[in-house]
């Protein structure tokens, strides 16, 4: 580890099992999952220019897509903790000329950049509404699961207002939410144009919606084949081996 960057007790490194990146964890916060790989995955991004991630967590968005984009990425991250370990595995993966990491409200993050600031935006949001669930949990993943500092509504219209004309943005969510989004998105000018259901095994109920929207967009939306995670023999599928071993890099716009 770098001698600059300092794990705080109760803290780990993750390898994150591409491009020799790592990132810093902890089972007293909120840690990223599957989606947000998917998500780094699906989104388009452009080859150059500004990309936001939204609900930033620790990070792990904004430093797969150094991966696939020279692009300059901004994340926005409301709690402090997390904001923190993001900045440490920025600093740690010497990716600071390439990611910057801010703290605080993405309601309110128009006001520091402008309308229309971003080529790209990509959101791993909470899943479920403020009063729902375990809310015996601590704050850090109740903060990360549930709609406390901010509507699906809200989000959506933060993404509009902080993408240009024609940029995207790309949203993994819960596919029970799905017409919730659609129609959130449609209000804020956001029109669907890429949807991927993601399916825990063949046969099963998808879990996991990808969907991306472009801004001021045309009306027509494509169904892409569904993602497979895994095997009757719960092993990753070929496809779930590339997105997170290999090159595979599905959505890259040039």
């Amino acid at each position: 580890m770098s001698m600059e960057v300092m794990l705080e007790p109760n803290e780990r490194l993750d390898d994150l099992l591409t491009h020799q990146l790592h990132i810093i964890q902890s089972r007293e916060v909120f840690s990223f999952s599957m989606d947000a790989v998917l998500l780094a995955r699906f989104a388009g991004v452009p080859p150059k220019g500004r990309i936001l991630d939204l609900c930033t967590g620790n990070g792990v968005v904004p430093l797969l897509l150094t991966t696939r984009t020279k692009a300059m990425i901004d994340g926005v991250e409301i709690q402090p903790r997390l904001a923190d370990m993001a900045r440490r595995s920025v600093e740690w993966n010497k990716l600071g000329d390439r990611i910057r990491i801010c703290e605080g409200d993405l309601r309110l993050f128009h006001e520091q950049t402008g309308h229309g600031a971003y080529d790209a935006i990509t959101i791993n949001p909470p899943y479920m509404p403020a009063g729902s669930g375990d809310q015996n949990e601590n704050e850090h993943f109740a903060m990360a699961r549930h709609e406390i500092n901010g509507s699906l509504d809200e989000m959506v219209a933060a993404c509009s207002r902080l993408v240009r004309p024609g940029g995207r943005v790309s949203m993994v969510h819960r596919p029970s939410r799905m017409i919730e989004i659609i129609e959130a998105m449609r209000k804020w000018k956001l029109e669907p144009k890429r949807i991927r259901f993601v399916h825990p095994y063949l046969g099963a109920e998808a879990n996991m919606i990808l969907i991306e929207a472009a801004k001021d967009g045309k009306p027509e939306v494509r169904l892409m084949p569904p993602l497979i995670v895994y095997t009757h023999e719960r092993h990753y599928t070929e496809e779930m081996m590339k997105i997170y071993y290999g090159d595979n890099e599905p959505g890259t716009r040039e």
